[in-house]
């Protein structure tokens, strides 16, 4: 709770922070521009350990679609509700007939749709609940919710540039990243400690503004910018994991692994404070800035709540709104979709209402485990049983 509590604060930490960069006058630009490399790094190594915790069971596609169909869903919703909300009680008169507002408020409001899955699997394991069906359903279902995130950029960034040359050159570079994780998944070894990582998505961050700045070159009106999220998640996902002391699998990390990870989580969510423009209430003032913030953290987390309808036949009722309920922690995947929409120039009150309840979000998030526990706390877990495999629920039993 403590380290969501602490990334909560430097978040709006940063965020106050970005408010003073105009002072530095004919300086802010290029301060900026470190910010946004910086920026990129940080989330590339955020990216890289998501990719080391992804896990696929190959050998059930069935299942696996289905995961992925829940997630995708889970995913749509909060991103619906929230662009919806940018667009008509946000947007300025007229928004909702104009194809440009649309385009922002759904780049903007993807931020609502990926689970942290960092944060998630953390104050899960801390709060005693590794050992359940939710903690392993969760597992599957956050990753492939921020993958959903990344790979719905693509489509979002046609409807704000066209439908140009550059952007088929992304989508072949994605398609081609896709294919490469999927065919040498845990195959490349490589070193995992966390100076390689940083290493690496130093590396991703710099090649990705090479190609950008070498392509406006040949067209100085838009280059082709690869955003460091899917190159560095493919990576991840790529990387073979190293066996723990006691022989077991999964990706193992030293403490000083660990700690590394949380304090360059930490820079991160300062970077993208700093990395948020000016303030613009327009005409609204403080308090109704507030709520919007809370009306907009209310719907994200409505979103989330589609798994409550799915998965009867393996959990109870309960278990699948603890699930539900454990996906609505949000953090760095999020906080890069926003990072990604200021580089296409989108700002104004919902870019502020978004990082706000980015940072309400993390805080309540000790508040939303705290429920899971509490919704499973009469129900008994079923060690050893991996996530959609359990044997059919009696009818009487799911409606519990």
């Amino acid at each position: 709770m403590k380290k969501v509590l602490l990334y909560s604060v430097l978040l709006v930490a940063g965020l106050a922070g970005s408010q003073l960069l105009p002072a530095l006058g004919d300086a802010e630009r290029a301060a900026r521009e470190v910010l946004r490399v910086a920026t990129m790094a940080a989330l590339g190594f955020v990216m890289i350990r998501v990719g080391l915790e992804f896990e696929l069971d190959r050998t059930r596609p069935r299942a696996l679609l289905v995961d992925y169909g829940v997630a995708a869903t889970a995913a749509a919703f909060p991103w619906i509700f929230a662009a919806v909300y940018f667009v008509v009680v946000l947007g300025e008169p007229g928004a909702a007939g104009n194809l440009r507002a649309w385009s922002e408020a759904l780049l903007a409001g993807r931020f609502a749709a990926p689970t942290s899955a960092g944060v998630l699997f953390a104050m899960l394991a801390a709060a005693g609940l590794g050992a359940t069906w939710l903690y392993r359903k969760a597992r599957v279902l956050a990753i492939f919710d921020d993958l959903d995130t990344v790979l719905f950029m693509i489509p979002l960034k046609m409807l704000l540039v066209g439908a140009r040359w550059q952007l088929a050159v992304v989508v072949v570079v994605v398609v081609g990243l896709l294919a490469a994780g999927w065919r040498w998944m845990r195959s490349l070894r490589a070193p995992t400690s966390w100076p390689w990582l940083l290493g690496y998505a130093v590396a991703i961050a710099l090649l990705s503004e090479a190609i950008h700045l070498a392509s406006l070159r040949i067209d100085d009106v838009m280059g082709i910018h690869v955003e460091v999220l899917l190159p560095a998640f493919v990576l991840g996902v790529a990387i073979a994991h190293r066996p723990g002391a006691d022989g077991a699998t999964g990706h193992a990390e030293s403490r000083a692994d660990l700690r590394a990870a949380d304090a360059v989580s930490g820079v991160f969510m300062v970077l993208v404070g700093l990395s948020m423009p000016v303030v613009d209430l327009g005409e609204q003032g403080a308090g109704a800035l507030a709520l919007h913030v809370l009306g907009v953290t209310a719907l994200a987390n409505l979103g989330k709540m589609f798994p409550v309808f799915c998965y009867r036949g393996e959990a109870t009722l309960r278990e699948r709104l603890a699930l539900s309920i454990g996906m609505w922690p949000r953090g760095e995947v999020g906080a890069g979709v926003l990072v990604v929409s200021l580089g296409y120039g989108i700002g104004g009150p919902m870019v502020t209402v978004a990082a706000l309840s980015l940072a309400l979000n993390l805080l309540l998030t000790g508040g939303f485990i705290a429920v899971v526990k509490r919704l499973l706390a009469s129900v008994p877990e079923r060690v050893g049983v991996p996530a959609g495999t359990a044997p059919p629920l009696p009818r009487a039993a799911a409606r519990r």
